[in-house]
């Protein structure tokens, strides 16, 4: 199994949209390394809900419950085949103590985590020892 990290405004889809959807498409990736990460990603996967842009903390985690498609909010020329895919994401439960941006950047332990070295991607890996990290601080057992 691999982790994730994926971001939302939650003033666009929040983690309480993602909860009372259940499962949801993770539609409208538009950046080429981060459509690559949803394509590595396998059903079962776990990544952290992560408010970017207001709040900026990890606030839940999700399962990927779908495998990349096409990403159905992409408006494909016709005869030109779909460039941009989503995953179907199932939410697994909140963080008992969400995970600031400013505590992350603070913690040696996490030293080098995608979230802080690019900070404008939105959706990366976390590493297995980055995982542990940010489960112990927000409280999360699995």
């Amino acid at each position: 199994m691999r982790h994730w990290l994926v971001k939302s405004e939650p003033d666009a889809f929040s983690w309480q949209e993602q909860v009372a959807n259940g499962v949801e498409p993770w539609t409208g990736v538009r950046n080429a390394q981060a459509a690559n990460h949803l394509k590595a990603m396998r059903r079962g996967d776990l990544a952290f809900f992560y408010h970017s842009n207001i709040g900026k903390e990890i606030v839940g985690v999700v399962e990927v419950a779908r495998e990349a498609y096409p990403d159905p909010t992409e408006t494909v020329p016709e005869g030109k085949a779909p460039r941009w895919v989503c995953v179907d994401m199932r939410a697994v439960g909140a963080l008992p103590r969400p995970v600031g941006l400013a505590t992350i950047r603070a913690t040696p332990a996490l030293e080098g985590i995608a979230l802080v070295r690019q900070s404008r991607l939105s959706v990366m890996p976390v590493s297995a020892a980055h995982w542990a990290v940010l489960c112990r601080m927000g409280d999360w057992r699995s």
